[in-house]
């Protein structure tokens, strides 16, 4: 089964670039965090064993001295947007900013002018390098195969009609869904081939509408053409500056009013949209344009955080200013695409089905002046530890934990509860009475019986007893993500309880009892 018929898609991919974007020096191992889960880290991170979607705390278990820093996705888009502006003067007319850091464009017409497909990725990784950055390109029948072919080397060209063969051997967890990830190989399912010889029907009925888009994947289908057509009038809005405004955050603020009234025009529809374009119109007559996509539904701070990004890149490399006549903005646009039924609404802060609007608008009016993650509701997910039990979600964003609270979560540890879950473990040191490190063998059998507590380096206080421990092996068929360690509950003198755990033979607090 090959992807539609015609269609080739060129992915452009600059490795590492939420890594570029935060100024990391090349021997310092440095990880971009967000919810508390890699999206990028260095070469010298990924050398000690650090991972993308590898939580915080196993990460720091692994790279000692690795240096966390949260992402900003407004620095990236305003620090890629000026890669996004030379690709279209030299060599694509419009394009797909799927993230930053990777955008898609249709590869047919562009092929046929620069003079073949190879010549295509030569002059986009040549464009984008005239920049100080470093570039990989893929070419393919659809995204997600032109984008993993981007990562694989420069230059990595599918053949038409060969997306199902080119990733039959890779693993299932290439498509990107966890739970795929755990079920199929326990079924004897490792690589996307045999994946996408099982039948069609079969996967609809057993995994659900998760695994039917992965299963399309993995036969080659296109889920869905990359396109750059102007879309249609029905839902956009927009506004009218008199006179032309030349400020950033009026702005914004007028595009966070213009997200919420198309999602609430959208709502009226009852479809939500997956890509949304903004128009820009200046005074003396040009129209600057930017293609968003999200992962999922886009919600109205999503939306105006984007647009935050642009703007202050176009403002600060000169874009909207002018020679002569009127400076600024005369109008702004908003248009959604690629429209589907809406399944539903996240819920609110107590697990009401609906978030009442006045929640929302004072929700967004923080979030306007604080920042994105200002606001923030708890949404309890599935797991074995204190800390994999609940997850912060900012308020207008969907939740994405795939977590089930029925479980079965074996090994988790019973109530009571500790008072307190650090987001990030606190080193520690558990020393027997002769001074020497405690640890725990294959058959979690102490080497020593525990004395001695310190905590971040501070003066240790005496054990007055423990639990444990107890062993906990998670994702073992995975060799890059198997998590191995051992949990302990410990009191001390004066008066504290707490929740260790035992990872690489070093010692962590996870959690404190009161």
């Amino acid at each position: 089964m090959t992807g539609l018929t015609g269609a080739r898609v060129v992915v452009v991919w600059v490795p590492d670039f939420p890594v570029l974007v935060c100024g990391a020096v090349d021997d310092v191992p440095v990880a971009v965090v967000y919810r508390d889960a890699v999206v990028a880290c260095s070469v010298s991170a990924r050398a000690a064993g650090v991972r993308r979607r590898m939580r915080v705390r196993t990460a720091l278990a692994r790279c000692t001295g690795l240096r966390v820093v949260e992402r900003d996705l407004a620095a990236e888009v305003r620090r890629f947007e000026p890669v996004i502006r030379r690709v279209e003067e030299a060599v694509l007319p419009r394009l797909e900013v799927i993230r930053p850091g990777l955008i898609a464009a249709p590869a047919r017409g562009a092929s046929r002018y620069w003079g073949g497909e190879q010549q295509l990725l030569d002059r986009l990784v040549d464009t984008v390098a005239e920049l100080g950055l470093p570039a990989q390109a893929g070419i393919a029948d659809s995204t997600f195969v032109a984008a993993l072919a981007a990562r694989r080397q420069t230059g990595v060209i599918v053949p038409a009609g060969e997306d199902a063969a080119w990733l039959a051997p890779y693993s299932v967890g290439v498509l990107g869904v966890p739970r795929l990830t755990e079920l199929l190989p326990q079924l004897g399912i490792r690589t996307v081939g045999a994946f996408a010889r099982l039948p069609a029907g079969r996967v609809a009925e057993r995994l659900g509408v998760d695994g039917v888009a992965a299963h399309r994947i993995a036969r080659g289908e296109a889920t869905r053409p990359v396109t750059v057509q102007v879309p249609g009038e029905n839902y956009a809005v927009g506004r009218e500056f008199e006179p032309a405004e030349a400020r950033v955050d009026p702005l914004v603020f007028v595009a966070v009013e213009l997200a919420d009234e198309l999602h609430v025009r959208l709502g009226e529809a009852g479809v939500v949209c997956a890509r949304v374009e903004a128009v820009v119109e200046t005074a003396d007559g040009r129209s600057l344009t930017r293609l968003f996509r999200h992962e999922g539904r886009l919600s109205s701070r999503a939306v105006a955080e984007r647009l935050r990004g642009v703007l202050g890149a176009w403002s600060e490399a000169g874009v909207l200013d002018v020679p002569v006549g009127e400076p600024g903005v005369r109008r702004l646009v908003l248009r959604p695409e690629t429209l589907t039924p809406d399944k539903g609404r996240q819920q609110a802060f107590a697990g009401e089905r609906d978030t009442p609007v006045e929640v929302e608008r004072a929700a967004a009016r923080i979030q306007a002046m604080l920042g994105h993650r200002a606001v923030t509701r708890i949404t309890e997910t599935g797991g074995r530890g204190p800390s994999d039990r609940i997850r912060l979600v900012p308020v207008g964003d969907v939740d994405e934990s795939r977590g089930r609270l029925d479980g079965p979560w074996l090994g988790s540890l019973p109530a009571p509860h500790p008072a307190a879950v650090y987001p990030v473990r606190r080193a520690a040191r558990l020393t027997g009475a002769d001074g020497s490190l405690v640890g725990v063998s294959a058959r979690m059998e102490l080497s020593a019986a525990p004395a001695v507590l310190a905590i971040d380096g501070r003066r240790g206080v005496e054990v007055t007893g423990w639990a444990g421990p107890w062993p906990l092996l998670e994702q073992w068929w995975d060799s890059e993500d198997v998590r191995r360690i051992a949990r302990m509950q410990v009191t001390t003198d004066d008066g504290h309880a707490w929740l260790l755990l035992v990872n690489h033979s070093r010692w962590w607090v996870e959690a404190h009892y009161g």
